[in-house]
């Protein structure tokens, strides 16, 4: 920007400083922007695995005939897209892949109000482009039904039959721990390197409990995704995967802190 343009009638080396400052805010901003833009573009990413990589294996390969992975190969591949996506982009963005975990993170002071919003915009996105995506794929083999669509329920949607309290309490407790272990596994002093394998075993771990209850969320993103396609009742009990999980991550996140999370 012209130096009169900017500071007229001020003194040469006066306007020559305003000048510069303005140009570095500028050159700052845009830096800034840029690393928000590749922060959403890693949750985004994150959490499309985790909803493609997790339900999709729900939905194409638990009950292939004579080879279906099962409830084991599920819980896996829930923990493997965590684990892989947390190594991949972790360091971009932190590795939420999941709202409950963002506002867990954020109750804990670990994540910035105003990053709260663009991250779960970022996630629930992320889910349901994957979701579309898994819809696309499924809908290739002949005589395909929709049907649950791997999305979460209780009562008659819920695989062992739950029912409300069941399922939100087990909701809650699960993500009460998942968010625990986060928070104390990427605290200052925890072992270095480490936190992926931990983080992706525990939410194996929650899958392998929770499946016949809820079909496990303990991600309202996640949720969102599958039960879009589902429809129906599965998108009337789609508030218990929002609330259920983000107060387990709340009291999850003050629990680490409890235990001595530093600021």
């Amino acid at each position: 920007m012209p130096i009169a343009t900017v500071a007229p009638g001020l003194p040469h080396p006066v306007a020559t400083a305003i000048a510069t400052t303005l140009n570095q805010g500028r050159g700052t901003g845009k830096a800034m922007e840029s690393i928000v833009q590749k922060r959403l573009t890693a949750e985004f990413l994150g959490t499309f695995w985790l909803t493609f990589g997790g339900c999709g294996s729900a939905i194409l390969a638990a009950a292939f005939p004579e080879l279906g992975i099962g409830f084991v190969g599920v819980s896996l591949a829930f923990g493997l897209t965590v684990l892989t996506m947390a190594y991949a982009v972790g360091g971009i963005s932190g590795g939420h892949f999941n709202p409950a975990v963002t506002i867990g993170l954020w109750a804990g002071r670990r994540v910035r109000s105003v990053d709260v919003l663009p991250y779960i915009a970022a996630q629930v996105i992320g889910a349901i482009v994957a979701a579309a995506a898994l819809y696309q794929i499924a809908n290739g083999q002949p005589d395909f039904a929709v049907g649950g669509f791997a999305a979460n329920g209780y009562g008659p949607l819920s695989p062992g039959k739950f029912d409300m309290l069941a399922a939100l309490l087990a909701e809650v407790i699960a993500t009460f721990f998942f968010v625990l272990i986060i928070m104390r596994v990427t605290a200052p002093g925890a072992v270095a390197g480490f936190a992926p394998i931990a983080i992706g075993l525990a939410l194996t771990l929650i899958h392998l409990v929770l499946i016949p209850v809820t079909n496990t969320s303990v991600n309202p993103a996640r949720s969102t995704g599958p039960a879009l396609f589902a429809g129906g009742e599965y998108l009337s009990q789609l508030w218990l995967f929002w609330l259920a999980p983000i107060v387990g991550g709340i009291l999850g996140a003050l629990a680490a802190r409890g235990l001595g999370e530093r600021d």
